[in-house]
């Protein structure tokens, strides 16, 4: 199983970038995808996830910003960042639930200048 997260980057405040994380070697039985972030300092958090029923959640500090989406075809999760903020600086970690485990990918790194 693994997970490649791309699309990270160095963007200005109000800017724009999507995510993808391409996931190989797993394709039914996934319950949860979702995004986590970890910013300098600080712990790992949850930024948004999808259920295999499509349903949505999102952390408050992203809640009209940010689109969670996947591709069942493509086995892909897309995490689409408008209006970016500083805050939102760190390295973005995609996940996947299945049978009570958790996967991780490496990582993107997403730079938001002031």
């Amino acid at each position: 199983v693994q997970l490649q997260a791309s699309g990270g980057g160095l963007v200005k405040t109000g800017e724009s970038l999507r995510l993808s994380c391409l996931v190989s070697g797993m394709r039914a039985g996934i319950v949860r995808r979702a995004w986590f972030r970890q910013a300098p300092g600080k712990e790992r958090e949850l930024v948004a996830s999808i259920l295999a029923s499509g349903s949505t959640t999102y952390a408050d500090s992203v809640k009209g910003r940010f689109t969670i989406s996947r591709d069942i075809a493509k086995n892909t999760v897309y995490l689409q960042m408008n209006s970016l903020k500083p805050e939102d600086t760190g390295i973005y970690y995609c996940n996947v639930i299945k049978e009570g485990r958790y996967y991780w990918g490496q990582g993107t790194l997403v730079t938001v200048s002031s």
